[in-house]
């Protein structure tokens, strides 16, 4: 008698728990598969971000040894040529390029404090002036830029060269970088190619269109790559009363985040979902400034003057 009993516990424990897990649970795994798409998504996401970061540090590796490669020719061909060193060129020109920085504000609650950390955007005066020289690429910033932004100089400096034509070896190049307001110092190489822009039009002695802006990386072949911060630096733009904002084409995908509330039990669980929207459709509806994307420097020359 006892082992039957313990028999028909036994089967209506199994039957309870195939009802709980066939009937019950499903809902509650739904979600927890679409939570955990949504994580991954998101992750890959900040992965592509980080690869990215990566090829850009290579990238200005493989500047270097290009440009040292560039100018050790020059130098060669000039020694054999019995030529003296090209004249220096005077130019100036001047573009507001964007730039996100990070700001820290610190809140107190009870006994604690804790940091609260948020992008915002703002607008740099950038600008560039070349005078009879030795061939030096010079950066005087306010606020102090880093080392990445030197480089994104001299790579910008090689390709406006390579662009027109003209050597500068005679010559120095000399970035400068200011800001209307007091803003934390930023480092990157977004303002490549701007800083290419600017180089050529002040070889060139042409005037630039001051109702852009643009911002991109820009390697030794003249493409112009992915960069950060992109809706911080398309508010900025808009807000310094720019009318378009020329974006590489690398960064024509944008994931916005969203504030989701979804109840478990008696739970109430609220968690940023991330979605991928179109750059430009975002951009242009959200900010209210024409976006077009560019490739390569020659799309941003067609654009910018």
């Amino acid at each position: 008698m006892k082992s039957k009993l313990l028999a028909f516990i036994l089967v209506l424990s199994l039957t309870a728990n195939a009802y709980l897990l066939l009937f019950e649970q499903t809902p509650v795994e739904g979600e927890q598969v679409q939570e955990m798409q949504a994580q991954i998504n998101s992750l890959e996401k900040e992965n592509e971000i980080l690869e990215t970061q990566v090829a850009q540090n290579n990238k200005s590796l493989e500047s270097y040894a290009s440009q040292l490669d560039f100018y050790r020719e020059r130098v060669y061909e000039l020694e054999n040529n019995l030529q003296a060193c090209p004249a220096g060129l005077e130019g100036y020109a001047i573009l507001q390029a964007p730039a996100v920085f990070q700001n820290v504000e610190l809140e107190r609650s009870g006994p604690f404090v804790r940091e609260v950390v948020s992008e915002e955007g703002a607008l740099l005066n950038i600008s560039v002036e070349t005078r009879p020289g030795k061939g030096r690429v010079l950066v005087q910033t306010t606020p102090l830029m880093g080392v990445i932004f030197q480089d994104a100089a001299n790579t910008a400096v090689f390709v406006a060269q390579q662009e027109t034509g003209v050597s500068l070896s005679g010559s120095d190049v000399i970035f400068s970088i200011t800001a209307d307001e007091e803003i934390p110092g930023v480092d990157g190489s977004s303002a490549g190619a701007l800083m290419t822009l600017l180089t050529i039009a002040a070889i060139n002695g042409t005037e630039l269109n001051n109702s852009i802006t643009l911002t991109g990386t820009i390697d030794n072949e003249g493409n112009v790559g992915a960069i950060g911060g992109v809706f911080e630096k398309a508010e900025a733009a808009e807000a310094g009363g720019k009318t378009l904002f020329l974006l590489p084409r690398e960064n024509s995908e944008l994931v916005i985040y969203s504030l989701q509330e979804r109840r478990i039990g008696g739970i109430t669980i609220a968690e940023r979902v991330p979605e991928v929207v179109d750059a430009e459709e975002y951009i242009e509806e959200e900010v209210g400034i024409d976006i077009e994307y560019v490739d390569t420097i020659d799309d941003v020359l067609r654009y910018g003057m």
